[in-house]
């Protein structure tokens, strides 16, 4: 098994994460720092992370949280700020699956089961994941076919999204998008191209999954009936 894959089954961090952090000089092979992510890890072999030793998970878990604003999604933050595993109290080390910027709410997935974190962000399966956003104004038939269509939005990067809803009450509109893939802030990136000012933005469905009465800075366990629904995604 892979050094990246090793850390990402022992609920570290995603594959890509951790090659970042193992190049970092974070992880520790048989008492030697190494900074090869595509090292292949012998079953004798002792992996330590930040000083611990981890070893891959056996009891996978999938968590929801329905996360408040201003918290970071990341294992870890170098500034000193709120991240969402602040908020998670779990004796398994879980790693959010994906991201929600700063100020963007709603359900999150943490998981410490690799593979399934590699199933669910791999652009290939396009895993479908919902939007409730609040606008200014309405956006108009040209606009919708230039979301779905795809719109340049910098950084060599077009962002695209389908469009299921929109209700219009008092000069603001509530609008649901549907992204497949999830560029980087891509949902506001896509507002500032067409020209639409964004109040709000919550995730509400990832995969099928609903954030239901979960409030705001609460979390769940997914049943294994809701994990199947996952893996059955894409």
């Amino acid at each position: 098994m892979r050094l990246n894959k090793y850390l990402s089954k022992s609920g570290i961090a995603s594959r890509r994460e951790s090659d970042t952090l193992i190049q970092m000089g974070t992880t520790e092979v048989n008492g030697l720092l190494c900074l090869d992510p595509a090292y292949q890890v012998e079953e004798t072999d002792i992996i330590l992370y930040d000083g611990k030793r981890i070893k891959p998970e056996i009891n996978k878990i999938v968590l929801m949280l329905n996360k408040p604003p201003k918290i970071i999604t990341t294992v870890k933050d170098t500034h000193g700020r709120r991240t969402v595993l602040d908020i998670i109290a779990t004796s398994s080390r879980v790693v959010p699956i994906g991201r929600l910027d700063q100020d963007t709410t709603g359900l999150l997935l943490l998981t410490n089961d690799g593979d399934l974190h590699q199933h669910l962000t791999h652009p290939k399966n396009s895993i479908p994941k919902d939007y409730e956003l609040e606008i200014e104004g309405r956006i108009n038939d040209v606009q919708v076919k230039k979301i779905t269509r795809g719109v340049y939005i910098g950084d060599k990067e077009y962002g695209r999204a389908e469009v299921l809803d929109q209700e219009t009450n008092k000069g603001r509109s509530k609008l649901i998008l549907r992204l497949r893939h999830g560029k980087k802030r891509e949902i506001r990136r896509l507002m500032y191209r067409i020209k639409v000012k964004l109040f709000n933005l919550r995730r509400t469905n990832y995969a099928g999954l609903k954030l239901g009465s979960l409030k705001e800075g609460e979390y769940r366990k997914l049943t294994d009936n809701e994990i199947k629904k996952l893996w059955d995604a894409g």
